[in-house]
Parts: C-alpha cells; structure tokens; sequence
C-alpha cells in the first residue's frame, strides 16, 4: 500500500510518500450505488423525534460554560475556585508563551530547539481548537505534523522512530542548524460518491511529499502519519473517566454481534514505570495530560521536562546534539504541572438548540445509524486527584476513547504501541459545531481531509461502514437532520 520515490539533484533531496491513508490512487473509497430503498420514511412522512433527555445541553456537566464566540474553547470550567483560577491563567501563560534559543535574557523562556516545529503551544493550538490543514499545493502550517517510525517496537511497545529524523518531522530550526526539511501536500479528487436524495460528493485524498531533507534520505522502510492537533476542550473530563468504564465499553471479539470491536490501547507510563491504558490522542497513544504535555514539549518544541530529559537529536545530528540548551531541564516540575492543570480544566462549551425539533431528528437519525456505537453519547466521571471540578460529574462527549479498525481509505500504515495501523481513537464530538466560529474552517479527520462532516462520515469504513452506509441511504430529510444534530454539539 505504500509507493517510494527518490530524486536527487545538486539542489535538493526529495521523498515521496503515498499511502493508503495519505490518497494512494490505488485504494480510493468504491461505494457502490445505492439501490437499497432510503432507511427512512418519504420526506413526506413525520421522521421519528428522539427525547431531550436532562441536562443534555450541558455537555460538561457543571463544568459547562456557555460560550459561542471564538473565544468559546479558552474559558476555565464553569465551577472552578478563585485559588484555581489562578493555576488555570498561569498555565495559559505558559501554554501560549513564545519559546526562545538559548542562551537568552528570558531565562525562563529559552532552551528552543535546536529542532523544533513551533515555537509555542498556541501556535498549533489555536484557539484552543482543530488544527488547519494545508489548502492546496502548500507547505504543511504549524498545526500539521508528520510522525516517522520504522517496523517494529521499542522494549516498552512503542514505535521505532526513523533513524536520522527521529519520531516527528521538523521543518524549523534555530541559527546555524540545518531543519530537518519541508513538508508539502496535494489532493486528489476520487470518483464521486452517490447518496439518495441529493447530489453526489467527491471526496479528496491528500498526498504528503517530503522535500529539502537535510540530513540525508530516510529509511527504506519509513512509515509516516500526518496529524492536525485536536481541540483542547473536555480533556480533563475524559482524564475523568474510570478505567473500568472504557473496560466495560471494550468489545475486541464483537460478542454482542454488532459489527463494532472497540479496544483500548495499552501504553508505556514513564511517569509510573509501567503500562496503563492509552486515552489521548489520534491513536489513544499517550497515558495522561501531563504525558501529553511533556511529549509535545520535546516534540514540537524541542524542550526537555523531567519526563523526558532527554534531547529529541538523533545520533546522525550532531550538529543538533551540539546546540545550546535551556538548563536541564528547560521546562521544570512546576511549569510541566501548570500545563497539564490547564489542560485539565478547559472548559466544554453547551450544547445549541438542543431541544429544537429538527435536532432531535437528527439525534434519533444518529442513533438508528449506528454511531452511537463508537461515538457513546454520555457517561460519569469517577473521582479525579486532584480535580474535584470534574469528579462525578454527568458528561456528553460522544466518544468512547477506544480503538477501532476504520478500514484501509483512513489507514497510515503505522502501529502505535497496541494499535494498528488502521485503527483510530473515536474522537469526542463535543464543540464540533463551534469549529467554523472558533478556527475558520470545517476540516475534520486525523490530517483534515474531510472538508465537512458529511466527508468525514464517507471517508469511515472497517467497523464503521454500516453506520456510513446508513447515512448514504438515508432520505434527503433525514440526513440534514442528521447534520444539524451535529452542529448542535
């Protein structure tokens, strides 16, 4: 499923990369045409109205604020102390603060590098929200990052990471420094796709080329994974969850017959020296808030925590390893728990029109779908240390952190601790309506492709695809109900 090409010249080195997950022309969506008569009703028949059920608006519990300007995914939840409020501004400081190389007069705030791909949380983050995607023929902005690995796993589960570029691409770096090179992305347009009732829609298919290598060209065997970051909101509510809930979602053998085999990633734990259950990020492949923290410190900023002090340069750079850094580590004990306070506590904004009409339509075409059966509408927290703001609390996520197999269109190819590579996390739907006001586009998907939520429904199969066929046939009717459900959460 994966396609190699190399060209060299005096100016340049240039690798290409296609794979099923990136738009191989070989492995496009094939739907066929829907001769099934539409799962519902004629539009002129009354569609079947789900209940509003209590507190359903508040997505977060007493957590909820109820915010729906761009603003909306940046305020602290809605029952949070004056003495925690504090934590909350300082660990929003520390997350939108520019980082600088070292050495520099802001002791506090150097240590960049040498290898880096933003100089700041916020930079990929913004607004706390969804990550953009590359529109056209571009180089890949800050909020789409490429991971690298080899075949195989490390003593702890883990990917191998490339040998000369490591586990994350990074196309900046601080003077002197050679970056690790560019990323560009075009999109192909694969054969339209039929629906009942309505005109057909072409999904696009990305596909990633890395160019201006400087340190060489990569493995043979490399296996890449475009990622946009993900909202930030609802994340200590998830951390919130009790192990033993996911365990009990969890259906690995399909023993109810459902078609949906959802599984948790299990994880290495640097913090507790052992394996825990995965529940963040696009492959649920990172134990905790603070884990996730600490990792995107290394990753995307080249900074050292007492988590990982070690630096990111592979042995191949030694120019890298040569650089000056920020003291050891560059980001201390305290600064590393002030963002992961802040990311624990950012709020969930409500639910809009919840109790309208044409919502709950959309609510029960949603349920009859299927999607529930990843996408799980609500659970309760168990007792988080340390955050009694989101213990106990009545939640609407619409996830159920689990992996599960979204078949070959949506694979990268890449295992990540316990999942393959074509398994995905369900992503929680709460705030996915407040994207356009919060970021400025609809883009949806681990690297964006899907241009509306309709695309990202087509571009789902393995488990998925009775729920995705469903949606193709349903009525005309049916499915804008369904959309605007959507947009209400």
């Amino acid at each position: 499923m994966r396609s190699i090409s190399l060209m060299k010249s005096a100016r340049r080195l240039v690798l290409t990369l296609t794979l099923a997950s990136c738009g191989e022309p070989a492995a496009p969506i094939v739907l066929p045409p829907p001769d099934e008569p539409p799962i519902d009703t004629p539009d002129d028949v009354p569609l079947e109205v789900a209940p509003l059920e209590p507190d359903e608006a508040r997505m977060g519990g007493g957590t909820t604020v109820f915010r729906t300007d761009p603003e909306a995914f940046l305020q602290p939840v809605a029952n949070i102390t004056v003495e925690r409020k504090s934590r909350f501004l300082l660990g929003e400081a520390n997350f939108e603060v520019d980082w600088v190389p070292a050495p520099s007069s802001q002791r506090d705030r150097d240590g960049l590098g040498p290898l880096f791909h933003a100089t700041s949380c916020l930079a990929c983050h913004v607004g706390n929200g969804r990550g953009a995607p590359v529109v056209g023929s571009a180089q890949a902005p800050a909020p789409l990052l490429i991971r690298l690995s080899i075949p195989g796993q490390d003593a702890h589960g883990a990917p191998i990471p490339e040998p000369t570029y490591g586990d994350q691409f990074q196309p900046r770096s601080i003077a002197g420094i050679p970056a690790e090179g560019q990323v560009q992305v075009t999109y192909e347009s694969l054969p339209a796709i039929t629906l009942t009732g309505t005109p057909s829609v072409s999904l696009q298919s990305p596909s990633y080329t890395l160019v201006d290598l400087g340190y060489g060209p990569l493995a043979p065997d490399v296996r890449i994974s475009p990622r946009i970051a993900q909202p930030m909101v609802g994340l200590g509510l998830l951390a919130a969850i009790p192990d033993a809930t996911l365990l009990a979602w969890a259906d690995p053998d399909d023993r109810d017959g459902d078609g949906i085999r959802g599984r948790p990633n299990r994880v290495w734990s640097v913090k507790e020296g052992r394996e825990v259950l995965g529940r963040f990020g696009w492959k649920a492949n990172q134990p905790d808030l603070e884990h996730q923290a600490a990792g995107a410190l290394l990753g995307d900023m080249g900074l050292t925590s007492p988590l990982f002090p070690q630096s990111a340069c592979t042995a191949a750079q030694t120019r890298c390893q040569e650089g000056a850094t920020g003291g050891e580590p560059e980001v201390d004990a305290t600064n590393l728990a002030t963002l992961s306070d802040y990311s624990h506590l950012i709020a969930v904004p409500a639910r809009r029109g919840a109790e309208r009409e044409d919502v709950r339509t959309g609510k029960a075409a949603f349920l009859r779908a299927g999607c529930a059966g990843c996408h799980r509408p609500t659970t309760v927290t168990g007792q988080l240390p340390g955050f009694p703001e989101l213990s106990h609390q009545r939640i609407w996520p619409y996830t159920d952190l689990l992996l599960h197999d979204l078949g070959e269109a949506l694979a990268d190819g890449r295992d990540d601790f316990q999942a393959t590579g074509t398994e995905w996390r369900t992503p929680p739907l709460w705030g996915l309506g407040l994207t356009a006001t919060v970021n400025g586009h609809t883009h949806l998907l681990h690297d964006g492709r899907a241009r509306s939520v309709l695309e990202a429904i087509l571009w789902h199969g393995g488990e998925a695809t009775a729920s995705r066929e469903a949606v193709r046939r349903m009525s005309l009717k049916e499915r804008a109900a369904l959309l605007t459900f959507l947009d209400s959460l």
